[in-house]
Formats: C-alpha cells, sequence, structure tokens
C-alpha cells in the first residue's frame, strides 16, 4: 500500500497590519518551495495583503476562504480567512495604533480556534507589537502570554532553534532583578522535566541538557555569587534523579559555543538576553521560536515588526520562510484533521 505524505496545513496570523508581518508574510509565500512542503492559509485582512503584494511586486493573488477546507494550498495564489477589523483608509505604516493591535489579537484569537478545533496542523506568527496591544487595552504583552490564555495553558515553554542549536528559557518578559527571583532549584527541575518532554513530543531522540550558569564563570565556586551553588545546581541534580540527562551550570560564555557544536541537544537559558543574544548571534534571520507546551505547535519569527520600514518592502523574508518551514518539519508530531484534497 502507497502512503500519501500530506503537506500540513500552516495558519498563519498576519500580525500587526502597520508593521513588517503582511509583507514577510506574502514575500515569503512567493516562494513556490513552501508550497512543496506545506499547505499555508493567512488569518488576516485581505485588502492588507493586497497592498502587501504590492509593496512587495510579488506576482501573487488573493483567494478569500470562510474555512482551511476551502483553500486551493495552490502556489500563486494566497487563501486567506478574511477578518474586516479594519479601517484600511486609516492605516498608516510604521506607526502605533490601537485597531492595529486589536487586529492582531483578533487573528491570533482566530488561529488559536482553528488549531483547537484541528482545522489546521500547526501555527507560524508574524510580529505583533507591543505598544499596539496596549492602545487597544489587549490584555497581553506578546504571542506567549496570548496563547496560554487562549489555550488554559500554564506557563508555555519558549524554545529557540537555529542551524542544530536549541535553546529552552526558564524566564521570559521580566527584568533582570525579578528573573534572578524566579530561579529557584523547584523551577529548574521543572523546567528540565518539561524540556525534556517537549523534545520527546518534537522526536528528539537524544536529549542532553546542559544548564547555562548566571554569574562569571558560573559563580567560580561562590567567589562572584552564590546563585549556583544555592538553587542552581540542586535543581539540576533533583532533575537527574527524576531521570534527566543534565549537566551544569555551565559558564554562559561558553555554553552555547558546545551547544552549537553538538555537545548538548538543548540549553536551559536562564534569563531573555542570554539565550536571545546567543541565538542571533548564531544566525539572526534563521533563529525560529517554538513554542511547546501547548494543544499544538506554535513556531514565530524572532523578529519585531520593524515599524521603521514598514511599507517600503525592503524587509528580509528569511525568517518568515524558516518559520514556515520548521513548523512543516514538525508538523508531524501533531495529529490533525486531514483534508483530501492536497496531497
Amino acid at each position: 500500500m502507497t502512503t500519501h505524505i500530506v503537506r500540513p496545513i500552516i495558519a498563519i496570523p498576519m500580525g500587526d497590519p502597520a508593521g513588517i508581518g503582511p509583507e514577510i508574510t506574502v514575500g515569503a509565500l512567493s516562494k513556490e518551495e513552501i508550497y512543496e512542503q506545506s499547505r499555508p492559509i493567512v488569518i488576516g485582512h485581505s485588502e492588507v495583503l493586497e497592498k502587501a503584494i504590492g509593496i512587495m511586486d510579488v506576482n501573487l493573488s488573493i483567494n478569500k476562504v470562510e474555512s482551511p477546507e476551502e483553500g486551493k494550498y495552490e502556489f500563486g495564489t494566497i487563501d486567506v480567512i478574511h477578518l474586516p477589523n479594519l479601517k484600511v483608509d486609516e492605516l498608516k505604516f510604521g506607526e502605533v495604533q490601537a485597531q492595529c493591535g486589536q487586529a492582531a489579537f483578533d487573528y491570533i484569537e482566530k488561529t488559536v480556534e482553528l488549531t483547537n478545533a484541528g482545522d489546521v496542523h500547526v501555527m507560524a506568527t508574524t510580529p505583533i507589537n507591543k505598544e499596539s496591544l496596549k492602545a487597544a487595552e489587549v490584555p497581553y504583552i506578546g504571542h506567549t502570554e496570548m496563547l496560554a490564555a487562549l489555550t488554559n495553558t500554564d506557563d508555555p515553554l519558549t524554545m529557540f532553534e537555529v542551524r542544530n542549536m536549541r535553546i529552552f528559557f526558564l524566564t521570559r518578559h521580566l527584568s533582570v532583578k525579578d528573573a534572578i527571583d524566579q530561579m529557584t532549584k523547584e523551577r529548574v527541575r521543572d523546567y528540565l522535566n518539561r524540556c525534556d518532554k517537549a523534545l520527546q513530543r518534537l522526536g528528539v531522540e537524544k536529549r542532553k541538557f546542559a544548564v547555562a550558569g548566571l554569574n562569571p564563570h558560573a559563580g567560580e565556586g561562590g567567589l562572584f555569587g552564590r546563585e549556583e551553588i544555592d538553587e542552581l545546581t540542586p535543581g539540576i541534580e533533583l532533575a537527574i534523579q527524576d531521570g534527566i540527562d543534565a549537566v551544569g551550570p555551565v559558564p554562559a560564555d561558553s555554553v552555547f559555543h558546545h551547544a552549537l557544536n553538538g555537545k548538548f541537544d538543548a540549553v536551559l537559558s536562564l534569563y531573555h538576553d542570554q539565550g536571545h543574544i546567543a541565538a542571533k548571534m548564531t544566525d539572526f534571520e534563521r533563529t525560529i521560536s517554538i513554542t511547546n507546551g501547548l494543544p499544538f505547535l506554535r513556531t514565530s519569527v524572532d523578529h519585531g515588526t520593524a515599524f521603521d520600514i514598514a511599507g517600503k518592502g525592503i524587509a528580509s523574508t528569511v525568517s518568515m520562510e524558516e518559520c514556515i518551514k520548521l513548523a512543516a518539519k514538525y508538523a508531524s508530531r501533531f495529529t490533525r484533521k486531514i483534508y483530501n484534497n492536497s496531497y
């Protein structure tokens, strides 16, 4: 019997309409290889996407549909679930606008509805703007917080993948001072266990973790701080007792280099910038964020709305292309409905 490999349906919320989200979306979908690997469908505003097609000067057409099942999924045509939630004549590229913050949230909310229903396999998100969300009084600071609330998920895991390096984050959007308060042995243990389960779900068979150090030289035996001695090392030891293959704390100035060269399968970064800097210095455009722990898989570009270049047609689409490709790579690990119209 012949087994057909179905290209996964990937939902792409358009992002903040005033940012580069619409441009990188149509730019990425102008690449035929995207359609060879997946069936993308955009959740957004069709008029804004039409504008983006003109700005990016790509030969594409829009196909408005009511559901993913109606999509053509053919190269040259962008299937769009249109939400009429914008006054397009008042849209200004590169500016914080409440209507754009609300629209960006609406696209994500609709995408979550589709993924929860099993109508799409995974989602690949574009940038949203925190100031626009605040102007719209959307009560979430970013994608992860939105997705957690919309799916009733407690504390989703953020993972970056760039080349062969994976980075998890013990804390996310906190001041460094507040993040240090979160670095408890109980949290380290819990996160290492959760990270192990996340990689297992993604199909990673070998899972050796390194925990990054906080202080210079990982504290140098207490000379430069006691966080490693009092919290990080005990947390790692507890995780090892749970059966997790973990080492550390490894000095942060070397741990990512070792991971990139294959010594570790993943690094647990202790705070936001520690892991972000390592990933983006490795390859800024190909650093892709994966949110684990949700009922579905979500990948995302790891850059912002770039208001300074929005509407100019100069935004790079590489990160969005990689975001969609990575979603397609892992989609088979997540069971969803399969439509018979595209093999």
